[in-house]
C-alpha cells in the first residue's frame, strides 16, 4: 500500500530540507520512496510544495487531492490552500504561524481569521502547532521545519533512532544540535 504526503509552505522556510529527510528516513526503512518538489514563485514567497510517497511500489510521485495522508503546512494559508488533497481519515499538520501572501502585503486583501478553525469545522482532522515559537526555543526561528517533521513523527511507528539518523545524513554537521533539539520540542510538544 502506497502512502502520500504533501509539504507545503512558502519559499524559504525550509521545505525541502524537511522533504529530503522524510525521503532519507523512508528509504532506510525499506520503502520504495518518490520525491516530486513544485516550485511556485518560491524565491519571492509564492508556494512550495513537496510530495513524498512511499511503499511496496511506488510509480508515481504525483499525489492527487483527497489522496493525501498527511499534509504538513509550514503556515496556516497553507494549510488551507492544500487541505483538499487529504484523504478524510488524513491528518493535517501545520503551523500556527501567519506569512502573509504578495495580496495582504500590498493591502488588496486582508489574511483570512479564524482558518484553523474553519478546516476543522469541515471535519478534518488538523493538528495545530507553534512551530515558530518552538524553533526560536530550540535556537533558530529558522528550525520550524525540524519542528514540524518531530509532530509528524508521532504519526509513525519509526523508532527515534531512525529518525536521529536521517537527520545526522541531511542536516549539516554544524546545525546539528539545533536541529535534533527543535525536532525533539516538536516531538513533545
Amino acid at each position: 500500500m502506497v502512502k502520500n504526503i504533501m509539504i507545503v509552505g512558502v519559499g524559504g522556510q525550509g521545505s525541502l530540507l524537511a522533504s529530503k529527510l522524510l525521503g532519507h528516513l523512508l528509504l532506510t526503512r525499506g520503502y520504495d520512496v518518490k520525491v516530486s518538489e513544485v516550485h511556485g514563485m518560491s524565491q519571492r514567497g509564492g508556494s512550495v510544495v513537496t510530495y513524498v510517497r512511499y511503499g511496496d511500489r511506488v510509480y508515481s510521485p504525483i499525489i492527487d487531492k483527497g489522496c493525501a495522508d498527511f499534509v504538513v503546512s509550514f503556515e496556516k494559508l497553507e494549510a488551507a490552500r492544500w487541505a483538499e488533497y487529504l484523504r478524510p481519515d488524513g491528518i493535517l499538520v501545520t503551523n500556527t504561524q501567519e506569512t502573509d501572501p504578495m495580496p495582504v502585503i500590498t493591502g488588496a486583501t486582508t489574511y483570512p481569521e479564524g482558518l484553523i478553525e474553519k478546516l476543522r469545522a469541515k471535519g478534518l482532522q488538523v493538528d495545530s502547532i507553534d512551530a515558530l515559537a518552538l524553533a526560536v526555543e530550540a535556537g533558530s526561528s529558522k528550525a520550524v521545519n525540524l519542528v514540524l517533521m518531530g509532530r509528524l513523527s508521532r504519526y509513525f511507528d519509526f523508532p527515534d533512532e531512525a529518525w536521529q539518523e536521517a537527520i545526522e545524513a541531511c542536516v549539516p554537521a554544524k546545525f546539528l544540535e539545533l536541529n535534533r533539539k527543535a525536532f525533539e520540542l516538536g516531538r513533545g510538544a
